[in-house]
């Protein structure tokens, strides 16, 4: 923040001696830090001390020349006032010219969310997940395993009836998410995303860094909370059917397995996951995914006798976090494989097995109809994926 003060640094538009109509503002000090932005524009920055000493000068309704004469006053350091300000503005924490200033719009579903995840209901959703967890040990077929997805013999009913099926409950899981944070008085956001070659749902809850560090946790391990409801409620559906009904029970064990599968998603430690962020979260990291990558590759390129990557350019804390996650990414990439070999490689070689049997002649034309329909299914995801790749490349390439 310290620098020498030059009236030729001063914004153009920027009166000194005028108040900046600054936004309503948060602050959040944490250690040498402070987090500050507007619960109008969901916007949020990390300003050192400093600087957001200066800011709630002009937050009082200080002049910038007032703000920094008083800096000067007190640190016995100069400041670049017209830079802070800039900053500012390119934060969108400064009203533009005759926009009224006012409360922000109050969070919807604020009061459910308090309800969703009060005590007596988390101690309920504690209670199921271990009713189902002793029925599974009772009866082991109720355990998820692969052969649940095949339900049914027709291929394409099995793929639709999951994404029917899954649609609800990743609405589910965001849905946790959401609430989880307007329960705090957090605004949300649902995009879609794309997770290697998986189109995946995302809540942005970017507000989340303008509460105390305790209280983020449950906002992010809300999603996991789910998705373990989720499969212990199914799972006693088929207990519940297995005897009357073996088509609900067999369909309930099938959406419960892809369930478990998304859930065992977050040991992929490489990607930025529930777990990842809930680990950045509580060790208090920036960037820890790009600081245990650098950590990953100086180790191949001591191996290949190339110069390391310059870590100092990541913060402190992720330095030394990286240290060990980077090895606990490695465990990541090895889980993924043997997911890969134990779920994709089985599964994925029955589907084309059958089909190639069943477009050879070897089925009636109802199964040769399935594989074709499958085929295309399978088809119009890859091209929504490379889509979504392409569209996130514009607009990397934009930023």
């Amino acid at each position: 923040m310290h620098s020498s003060t030059d009236s030729s640094s001063t914004a153009p538009g920027l009166d000194l001696d005028r108040p900046v109509p600054l936004r309503q503002l948060v602050y959040l000090p944490e250690a040498d830090e402070v987090t500050i932005g507007s619960p109008e524009t969901d916007t949020y920055a990390v300003f050192p001390a400093d600087g957001a000493e200066l800011v709630r000068m002009l937050a009082e309704g200080l002049t910038p020349r007032e703000a920094a004469e008083r800096y000067q006053t007190v640190h016995g350091e100069t400041v670049d006032i017209a830079d802070l300000v800039e900053a500012l503005v390119e934060l969108d924490l400064v009203r533009s010219a005759g926009e009224a200033a006012g409360p922000a719009a109050p969070v919807r579903w604020q009061r459910l969310g308090q309800v969703v995840f009060s005590r007596p209901a988390l101690v309920g959703y504690a209670l199921v997940t271990a009713l189902a967890v002793a029925e599974m040990v009772r009866v082991p077929e109720l355990v998820p395993r692969v052969d649940n997805l095949f339900f049914s013999s027709y291929y394409t009913l099995v793929v639709l009836m999951l994404f029917v099926g899954q649609v609800p409950l990743l609405a589910l899981h965001e849905a946790f998410h959401a609430l989880a944070g307007r329960r705090l008085g957090l605004r949300s956001r649902l995009s879609i995303g794309r997770r290697l070659v998986y189109l995946v749902l995302e809540t942005s809850l970017d507000g989340l860094v303008s509460v105390p560090r305790r209280k983020r946790y449950l906002p992010i391990m809300a999603g996991m909370i789910a998705d373990a409801l989720a499969i212990a409620v199914l799972t006693l559906i088929a207990d519940a059917t297995r005897g009357t009904n073996v088509t609900v029970a067999s369909l309930c064990l099938a959406m419960a397995y892809a369930t478990a599968l998304r859930l065992a998603w977050q040991g992929f430690f490489y990607l930025r996951t529930d777990i990842y962020v809930l680990l950045g979260t509580v060790l208090g990291c920036v960037n820890l995914h790009a600081a245990a990558t650098d950590v990953l590759r100086n180790a191949v390129r001591r191996t290949v006798g190339r110069l390391p990557l310059d870590l100092s350019v990541h913060h402190p804390v992720d330095r030394r976090v990286a240290r060990w996650y980077a090895w606990l990414m490695l465990v990541g990439y090895v889980f993924t494989l043997t997911m890969f070999a134990g779920v994709v490689v089985p599964t994925a070689y029955r589907l084309l097995h059958d089909m190639w049997l069943r477009l050879t002649g070897q089925a009636s034309l109802a199964g040769r109809l399935d594989s074709l329909a499958l085929m295309v299914l399978s088809l119009a995801q890859t091209v929504a994926v490379v889509v979504l790749a392409a569209r996130e490349r514009r607009a990397a390439q934009s930023a």
